[in-house]
């Protein structure tokens, strides 16, 4: 009897703590929250100004006494202060700033991550008021999300790419059996977007104005044929030091991703290279799944299937599938200890 009481007030939470997006999944209700990993803080006295949504519009555009930080960096904390304000700021979100019963928390985090930073992201947790933090590799998280059979002895490939890394492993037994995280995603997308063009145009662009060409013409093979998607786009030109609008198109930006994807491939190739034979014969047949906010990049699809032969399926909402996953894990905490990273 109190075990079910205690279930009717329990407000464990799965957290999807990424580079770009930090997603917030409360049993019993879904996904809560899913906002921009941001802070704005003021330099004097290290107070949040604003987190989340409200703290991205701000980027670029703060005076001298506010700093917008993104406390994730490559899908590790880069600043530990900031990440707990924005982890206490999220779980107070999810309950609705209500939080007698401090909960137990279940992260989401890159394969690739050192013993360290396992201990850096807890930490952060229990700061904000965690009873019990747990980790889970997120290539795991997204294939348990996606509804993939991960306790099966067969081989269950996955891509996620997200904004720091690329998380890339195939799974079987409930275990990985081999996986690389290679830190590149949709945040190095941007910066080649905004090298490219300062390289080829002049053109100095926010960070921002880089995300949204990537999301309205970015692509990483051509899927259309002669036609070609354009975007006006606004910076500030550097010879001149005027602000000036110009227009790109749908190529220029598959030039600029080129080398990012490519890496991408690379890191793909290799896993299928290590990939004990029998697991590979199930690939053959079942194919990659893509996951994360870069599996939503046009043609990324089309162009893993042209070099591999394999074939590529883009998962149900992949940017939601890491969180999902995590999820899952709240209502099976004999699977989850099966799966958590063990301290």
């Amino acid at each position: 009897m109190f075990h079910n009481i205690f279930g009717w007030f329990s407000n464990d939470l799965a957290i999807d703590l990424g580079t770009a997006t930090t997603l917030v999944y409360v049993k019993g209700k879904g996904i809560v929250c899913n906002e921009p990993s941001v802070v704005v803080m003021r330099k004097d006295d290290k107070k949040p100004v604003a987190v989340g949504a409200e703290a991205k519009r701000m980027i670029g555009k703060t005076p001298a006494n506010i700093t917008a930080i993104r406390p994730m960096k490559d899908g590790v904390i880069a600043d530990f202060d900031a990440t707990g304000e924005m982890l206490k700021y999220f779980i107070k979100k999810a309950h609705n700033r209500r939080s007698f019963i401090s909960p137990r928390i279940i992260i989401g985090v890159p394969s690739g991550i050192t013993q360290v930073e396992q201990r850096a992201v807890k930490d952060a947790a229990q700061v904000s008021g965690a009873r019990e933090v747990y980790l889970i590799g997120e290539p795991m998280a997204a294939a348990i999300g996606v509804g993939l059979s991960v306790g099966e002895p067969s081989g269950n490939m996955i891509v996620d790419v997200g904004g720091g890394t690329t998380d890339i492993a195939v799974i079987s037994l409930d275990g990985v059996v081999c996986s690389k995280a290679v830190r590149v995603g949709g945040d190095k997308m941007d910066e080649a977007i905004i090298a490219y063009i300062k390289r080829r145009y002049n053109l100095m662009i926010g960070d921002i104005t880089a995300e949204q060409i990537k999301i309205n013409i970015g692509s990483a093979y051509n899927t259309n044929g002669n036609e070609q998607r354009v975007m006006e786009i606004k910076g500030r030109d550097l010879i001149s030091g005027i602000p000036k609008t110009m227009t790109i198109n749908e190529t220029e930006i598959r030039e600029a991703l080129s080398e990012t994807v490519n890496i991408i491939l690379d890191t793909i190739k290799a896993i299928l290279e290590n990939t004990p034979p029998e697991l590979a014969a199930d690939i053959v047949d079942k194919g990659i799944v893509l996951a994360g906010g870069g599996a939503l990049l046009r043609g990324l699809d089309l162009l893993i299937r042209e070099e591999t032969g394999l074939p590529v399926i883009i998962a149900d909402d992949p940017l939601t599938a890491v969180v999902r996953g995590v999820g899952k894990m709240l209502d099976e905490l004999d699977m989850l200890k099966r799966v958590a990273i063990s301290q």
